[in-house]
This record gives C-alpha cells, structure tokens and sequence, in this order.
C-alpha cells in the first residue's frame, strides 16, 4: 500500500486533493438526507413560506460544514480533533415542534442559543460529571431517542400532519415505494452503494412523486444563482419554559456525543477517546448549535451513520472528511439547492425516515445489549422506558403541575427518561448487579 493511501487510514498526512474529494463526498452523501430533513419536517409543520423554508435548509449545510470542520481543526477546546461529521439532530424534533407552534420560531430559537452555550459549557467542564453518564444510561436514552420519533415518521409517510391529503392513496404509493427501495439497498447491495441507501430511496422515491406530479418545481425561478446566509431570520425571544426544557435536550444530545465519540475511537481508531476529547467533542456541538440557532437551525449534533461509516472503510483522515465538509458549505451558498430540497414531498421524506427512526432504536438496543442484563439494568431500563413512555402519552396527567414542569416533560418522553436513568443510576446499589 503506497504512502498516500495509507494516510487516509490515518488522522494526519497528506492526501491528494482529488482522492480526499470523493472519500469526503462519500460522508456528506451519508448524512445529507439526515442533515436536512429536521429542518424540512419542522418548516412544514411550521407552516413556513417555502422561501424562508429554502433558506433555513441553506444554512443548516453551512452551519453542518462549519462545525465538522471545527470538530476536525478545533479552536482552543472546542472540537476533539477527531473525524466526526455534524449534522442537524433529529433528537430536538420532537420539542423543537411543539415549541415552534405553540410559542413561535423566536422562542425555540432563544432556547436553542441559550441551551447551546449551557452544553458548550458543560462540555469544557466535562471531567467534573462525565462519569454519571454510564453506558446503561446512553443505552436507554437512545432508544427512547428512536421510540419518540417513530410518530414523526409515520406522519411524514401519511403525507403530513395537517394536509388536505393525509393518509391518500398517493402517499401510500409513494411512501412505500421509497421505504422498500430504502430497504432493498440496505438488505442486498454492497460497501459504497449499501451505505447510501436512504439517499438512494430518496432520490427513487422522488422521482415517482415527480412522475405521479406530487412535485411543484414553481419556486426554482424565483431563486438567485448565489446567497449568502441568512443571520437572524427569526428574532429569538427568551421563554424560561422554553429554555429549561431545551437545555434538558442538550443534555440527552450531549450523552449521545459521548456514545459517538466513543464508537468512532472504538471503531475506526481502535483506542479509547480520553475525557478531554470527550469534552471538546460536547462543547462543539453546544457551542456550534448556539451559532446553528443566530441563522435559524435547531441545533448540531454529532452524526451516527457517518462513525458506522468510518468503522466501516477505516478512512480517519481528517483531511480527507473536510473536504466533505467544504462540499456542505458551498452546497448552502446557492440557494436553487436549498430551493429544489423543499419540493421533496413528505411521503417520499417519511419512507426514507421510518428505515432511520428504526435504525436509533436498533442501535439502542444494541447498546442495552452491551450493558448486559442484570438485575440492575433492567430496573433501570425498564422503568426509565416505561414512565417516559407512558406517561407522556398521556400527557394531560401533568396538568397539576406548574406551567414550566408541563413544558418541559409533559410531551418529551426523552427528557422523561434521561433524568429517571440518571437518578435510578445514582442511587440503585451496585451490589444488585452481582
């Protein structure tokens, strides 16, 4: 194996700029789909003007690219150093639309820079409470994480929440179509090919809409060639509720940073990551999703597909990822893209989610499997699942609470079942584990 290409296996050296473009290439195709979708899914919901909608999608590439580059170069503390791809999180979802239709875009958007700065924080004082956050915890988060979002998918599949032709035949037609080509790749291609099958999906899937004429192309002309971002498209107004329940959001997305973070040193590094990597990855994602949030975004996240896919090739060369993260970049500066993103129909976006949705609590499940199943864990487990679950769906039982408490648990399962795998943690004996 020559010099160059054994860089690529590398974190440091020099690789050629036409061979970095497509190993780069290959991890924005990973998560482009994932990257964007949070944001198309919230618009719709919204109900957002598709312009405005063009532009959020616009800067949720830059500011995806941006903070995988500060992942790969940090500055100061901020960034591990190590190859992890950022992305918009799906974890903020489900509040992030309760939030934007009951309070308004502002207020979800002071949450998300407030919050940002609350994990960005924590994120430099790492080494001080890392430690409560044990592996059984991440495990059940996780898959409360891919539970909470399964409805959204299913939505999406049906056409939407609120459209005139929720539940038609077409968005059947389409949906399903998009969810077995989806599944097809997955099951029988191979390497390259096997790890863009949610693109892949995708871009079937579109095209049948387009075909079925589901697709109205009519805003493309009225778009420029080049855009820059847009700063501040909503004014942030600061809600205590609001910002509380936020913040226990970052906290979930925080434990998932640790458990990506430590996969990927696992994985494609083969050691483990140290605590100060650990941190800097946190106060990335804090500090970048604050940033996310002046230009509109819900917050940044470090992306799950794209560490499966450095295991997978073994290709750590942070030189190599960047490129991919320039590609984001100048991907958002021009707005025809972000424009033609919009016109994706929700049928197509729920067949390609539901296979994603699932795929969170696969991987959950499997992290519970790697915890074991003593007596221990399974209290845990169990009765975090349960009453985050459960009680949340229904939700009204919270009524006797104060406005600030229904906020911030009465529709967030995951917060729910953070805090009660945290607590149950502390104060269960390890001795039940023997």
């Amino acid at each position: 194996m020559s010099t160059t290409n054994n860089n690529l296996y590398q974190l440091d050296g020099r690789v050629p700029i036409v061979q970095a473009i497509p190993f780069g290439l290959q991890h924005v195709l990973a998560m482009f789909v994932s990257n964007i979708t949070p944001i198309i899914i919230l618009a719709n919901v919204v109900g957002l003007d598709s312009t405005l909608s063009a532009a959020l999608i616009q800067n949720c590439m830059i500011i995806a690219g941006i903070g995988t580059l500060i992942q790969l170069y940090p500055i100061w503390r901020i960034g591990s150093r190590l190859p992890i791809v950022m992305g918009i999180s799906f974890t903020f979802l489900s509040l992030a639309i309760f939030i934007g239709t009951t309070h308004g875009m502002g207020t979800l958007i002071g949450a998300v820079i407030v919050g940002g700065v609350v994990e960005g924080v924590l994120g430099l004082l790492a080494k001080y409470w890392i430690r409560i956050i044990s592996p059984v915890v991440a495990a059940t988060v996780v898959t409360a994480i891919g539970f909470s979002l399964l409805p959204i998918g299913a939505n999406s599949f049906a056409g939407g929440q609120g459209a005139a032709d929720f539940g038609a035949s077409h968005n059947w037609i389409v949906g399903t179509f998009t969810l077995l080509v989806c599944l097809g790749f997955q099951v029988f291609a191979k390497g390259f090919l096997r790890s863009l099958s949610v693109l892949i999906g995708l871009i079937a899937g579109y095209i049948l809409a387009v075909c079925m004429g589901m697709v109205n192309f009519s805003g493309l002309h009225q778009v420029g060639f080049i855009s820059l971002p847009t700063f501040l498209p909503f004014k942030p107004e600061f809600d205590l509720g609001a910002i509380l329940s936020i913040i226990a959001i970052y906290l979930v997305s925080a434990t998932e940073t640790i458990g990506d973070t430590s996969a990927l040193c696992s994985g494609a590094i083969h050691r483990a990551p140290t605590n100060k990597e650990l941190g800097a990855s946190i106060s990335c994602d804090g500090f970048v999703s604050s940033v996310a949030g002046l230009f509109g975004c819900t917050p940044i996240t470090s992306f799950s597909q794209n560490v499966g896919l450095a295991a997978m090739s073994g290709v750590v060369n942070r030189f190599a990822i960047g490129t991919g993260a320039c590609i984001m970049i100048l991907g958002g500066i021009f707005p025809a893209v972000g424009t033609l993103l919009t016109t994706i129909p929700q049928a197509v976006l729920g067949g390609c989610t539901i296979m994603m949705f699932g795929s969170i609590m696969f991987a959950g499940f499997g992290m519970l499997a790697k915890c074991g199943f003593s007596d221990r864990n399974m209290v845990i487990v169990a009765l975090s699942l349960s009453v985050g679950l459960g009680f949340t769906q229904a939700s009204e039982m919270f009524n006797i609470f104060p406005q600030i408490i229904r906020t911030v648990f009465a529709e967030n399962c995951v917060a729910v079942v953070f805090i009660l795998a945290v607590v149950l943690n502390l104060v269960l004996p390890k001795e039940k584990d023997r």
